[in-house]
């Protein structure tokens, strides 16, 4: 099994759409990375597991589940890098290969100390860009093969027909 541990607020401010999102309402920016997660998920097979540091905010660790996507936030005075090293250390065993998404070069190189594989936000962006490129061509191909009318009809008899609904 493959998981991707995503250092949240990282990639938000190293995806140029995010950092948008993220100027205007942070809130909105952790949803989009959420969601495109989601479909990473749903494409790749990976479990994938969104960290957002609380460093320095009052209250206990959340966790909470969307799109099948986890998402926690960490716990007061511990950061999002703390919590992928230590996710990455309970996570890992022989069947499982760990990978972590962040650009902080420190982090990348604490996550390599435990046998995890590192992505630069800039490789996951490369690698989302060509996983919703896939996504379309397959919706596409879906859409393609479905016939226009669950009855067959001709051509010309499938434009008389348009053409009346058209006149009401």
């Amino acid at each position: 099994m493959d998981i991707l541990l995503v250092d949240g607020y990282n990639i938000i401010g190293a995806w140029p759409d995010l950092v948008e999102f993220k100027n205007k309402d942070l809130a909105a920016a952790r949803d989009v990375l959420v969601e495109k997660m989601a479909e990473y998920q749903a494409f790749t097979g990976y479990r994938v597991i969104i960290v957002f540091d609380a460093y320095g905010v009052q209250g206990i660790e959340k966790k909470y589940k969307n799109y099948q996507v986890e998402v926690i936030f960490t716990k007061e005075n511990e950061t999002a890098d703390e919590r992928i090293e230590r996710l990455a250390i309970d996570l890992s065993n022989r069947k499982t290969q760990i990978h972590v998404a962040t650009s902080d070069y420190t982090e990348q190189w604490a996550i390599f100390g435990q046998g995890a594989l590192r992505k630069s936000a800039r490789e996951l962006l490369i690698e989302m860009d060509l996983i919703e490129k896939g996504i379309e061509k397959k919706v596409k191909k879906i859409e393609e093969k479905r016939p226009l009318s669950k009855i067959p009809l001709s051509k010309e008899l499938a434009e008389i027909f348009e053409k009346w609904r058209r006149e009401r």
